[in-house]
């Protein structure tokens, strides 16, 4: 099963598709993430990346079909992806299609997670993250107990540069002009499931997993349990 979960910045598309990934044994690829290792390990393809992401841009179609398509394809993705952040443009869509369809796969699914404009500022600019541990909470959602340190192992809590209120707009801004086109297309192959991102983690993924039609799975069995 391939899935891919879209949604504007702050949708909570990568929290999702951790706990999907963790209930349905497909591998979550996150575009965001590969490009961070890439600009952290400072390889030509994450030289090429870094001015477009620290500008709240969107990277060139041809830097991101190329780093996806060679990471999707590989032995520990053969029982399924679930894309996160991919595809964000009608090119980079046709081009997964083109790519499944040469490997004898097919696309079944794109979830459309959404949530009102100042519930996305908020969750893009309180995001904070361990820099110990990774884990991550937010200034106004999900707070340590003391400021600036980490509830598990005390370590120091860090906030990404371009998680700051004039790049979150300019980022939503780029999301509607750009992304929106997309949904409709998907849309318009009966492949859309809309679903409220509104509402704590679990809540959220049980509507998820009822639209894939999930419901008998251990996956939502977990959701519906969780306090």
């Amino acid at each position: 099963m391939n899935v891919i979960l879209v949604g504007p910045p702050g949708a909570g598309k990568g929290t999702q598709a951790a706990v999907l990934e963790e209930k349905t044994k497909l591998k979550h690829v996150a575009s965001g993430d590969l490009f961070r290792q890439h600009m952290l390990n400072e390889t030509p393809l994450g030289l090429q990346a870094r001015s477009f992401v620290s500008r709240g841009e969107l990277v060139p179609d041809d830097i991101v079909i190329g780093m996806i398509l060679d990471r999707v394809f590989q032995p520990d993705c053969s029982r399924g992806v679930i894309f996160d952040g991919f595809p964000r443009t009608q090119e980079q869509a046709q081009a997964l299609a083109h790519a499944l369809q040469l490997h004898h796969k097919t696309l079944d699914a794109v979830v459309f997670l959404s949530a009102p404009r100042d519930t996305l500022l908020k969750r893009i600019v309180g995001r904070q993250t361990c820099r110990t541990c990774q884990t991550p909470y937010n200034l106004y959602y999900n707070p340590s107990r003391e400021e600036g340190m980490c509830d598990l192992c005390n370590g120091t809590l860090y906030t990404r540069p371009d998680d700051n209120l004039e790049t979150a707009r300019h980022r939503l801004d780029v999301y509607m002009a750009q992304t929106m086109p997309l949904i409709e297309h998907y849309r318009s192959l009966g492949l859309l499931h809309e679903v409220d991102g509104l509402g704590d983690v679990h809540e959220v993924t049980a509507r998820v997993v009822q639209q894939l039609g999930l419901a008998s799975t251990e996956a939502e069995e977990h959701c519906l349990t969780q306090p």
